[in-house]
């Protein structure tokens, strides 16, 4: 079957599916590339004129390509001196950073439609309804519509950023992730109000480009859900490179005027006021199910507005599933693949499953924070009597070889069986590193079991089985105490 693109034309209604997959992004595509190979008769539904979803059109991947450029400047102005590289009169040009940002992402379109021709998905261009059990309705952008059938409808609808009920988004001067990958120019001054992943990822670009970032969290500490030794330590380090922090900080109002914005918070019952040339607004994402007709034919929500599924992504309704940022769960971008993949499986009678357990954490800051299992409060907070193990970066050879010193691994394991149970990295390569735990993890392995494989020399990842090694005061290039 060739790939058909169906700007809702009126000869494909009622057409007939085994899965329409509703929403393109890393959930929905990765399941329809899927359900393809299983020699389903899949459907990919999308809004927007682009395939990829928030992560690849204005998430994930720009944001990482605009990390980069913005981190090979840091370099340049700070760092290659250092290893004898002069640059004279280095300087950021963001307009080329933009384009390059704009063609990484293009790049990907354009990969993701060849994977779905490939594997004979029907692309549906349009805003999909679930007008019954079994028929989705698809409205194209000049409003006309068709209907197709389907055994298994998917919802993979994600999610969408949070606004604050004083601080709506004009796309100007309050703005979203959205807004905050496309700035012309950087802005003299950025408040970001919450200390999350988007806001430390974004304040960091705009930081290096030239930005005085200031960043807001309601909360006594950034990067909530990871190890708190770790982030307390970002913190330090992105403030040395910078960024200013006001934790425990409830912005309260936030007030635009002639693209200039005032940002009222209130820390210790004492009133803070901020002036910005722009507020991005970070505060979290919610589950995107507008205009999807769910709730109409019974599908069930929770308290968060959250579709409720079973261990096999199974609604309360017959032939209606659910993954991704739509679901209970983290909203990463992997756990919507993995959920994919194991969704269209159960589907198509096969085992599918996502172990939770497994699944890692990044943000994408210079140094990075990675984390996957149990923190060690976490451990504590289950009664679990865990051991610790760290190792520090400057004592690994390739890290001192780099110049890139700065962080740490830890490990959290079992006290009795030894099995990990959760770990944690900072450093530049931390959400590669982290990799090697969570195979670990997914098996069930112990600390020994890393701690016993021989690791390249010099690597960083040397450091990883220096970490695993430590849970048991077995580190061999620092002093064990």
């Amino acid at each position: 079957m060739r790939l058909r693109v169906f700007p809702a034309i009126a000869d494909v209604s009622m057409e007939k599916f085994d899965v329409v997959i509703i929403g393109s992004g890393p959930g929905g595509y990765i399941a329809a590339i899927r359900s393809g190979q299983l020699g389903l008769k899949t459907a990919l539904v999308e809004k927007d004129k682009e395939l990829g979803g928030t992560c690849l059109n204005v998430g994930c991947i720009p944001s990482k390509a605009l990390l980069t450029s913005s981190d090979h400047y840091m370099f340049v102005k700070k760092e290659a001196a250092k290893h004898g590289i002069v640059i004279d009169g280095a300087h950021a040009d963001l307009a080329k950073m933009q384009q390059r940002k704009d063609k990484v992402v293009k790049t990907f379109n354009s990969g993701v439609r060849s994977l779905m021709k490939s594997n004979k998905v029907t692309v549906l261009e349009g805003t999909g309804t679930i007008t019954a059990p079994g028929k989705v309705s698809i409205k194209s952008s000049k409003g006309e519509t068709q209907e197709v059938e389907t055994k298994n409808i998917v919802i993979a609808t994600g999610s969408a950023p949070m606004e604050l009920p004083f601080a709506k988004f004009d796309g100007k001067t309050i703005v979203s992730s959205t807004e905050g990958l496309t700035f012309a120019e950087a802005p003299k001054k950025l408040l970001v109000v919450g200390a999350g992943a988007i806001g430390l990822e974004l304040g960091s670009v705009w930081n290096r480009l030239g930005s005085e970032v200031t960043i807001l969290e309601f909360l006594p500490r950034i990067a909530l859900g990871f190890d708190l030794e770790l982030a307390n330590l970002l913190q330090r380090l992105l403030t040395a490179q910078g960024m200013t922090f006001h934790l425990e900080a409830k912005v309260t109002a936030v007030n635009s005027n002639n693209g200039r914005a005032t940002v009222i918070a209130t820390k210790d019952k004492e009133e803070l006021k901020f002036e910005a040339d722009k507020v991005l607004v970070s505060v979290g994402r919610r589950p995107f199910s507008d205009g999807l007709g769910a709730e109409k034919v019974g599908v069930e929500f929770d308290e968060k507005k959250r579709i409720k599924v079973n261990e096999h992504f199974r609604t309360n309704v017959e032939g209606i599933y659910a993954i991704g940022d739509v679901i209970a769960g983290p909203m990463l971008a992997h756990k919507a693949e993995d959920e994919g993949i194991a969704c269209v499986e159960i589907i198509a009678g096969k085992a599918g499953h996502v172990n939770y357990e497994a699944i890692a954490g990044v943000i994408y800051t210079n140094p990075e924070l990675a984390g996957v299992g149990l923190t060690e409060d976490q451990a504590k907070e289950k009664g679990v009597d865990v051991r610790i193990g760290r190792f520090p970066f400057r004592a690994n050879s390739r890290a001192l070889c780099n110049d890139d010193v700065e962080g740490m691994v830890k490990f959290v394991a079992d006290a009795k069986t030894d099995r990990v149970l959760g770990a944690h990295i900072l450093h530049h390569a931390a959400s590669e590193l982290i990799a090697e735990a969570v195979s670990v993890i997914e098996f069930g392995g112990s600390s020994e079991d890393i701690g016993r494989t021989c690791h390249s020399h010099p690597t960083l990842s040397e450091a990883v089985r220096e970490a695993a090694l430590n849970v048991e005061k077995r580190a061999l290039h620092i002093i064990n105490r």
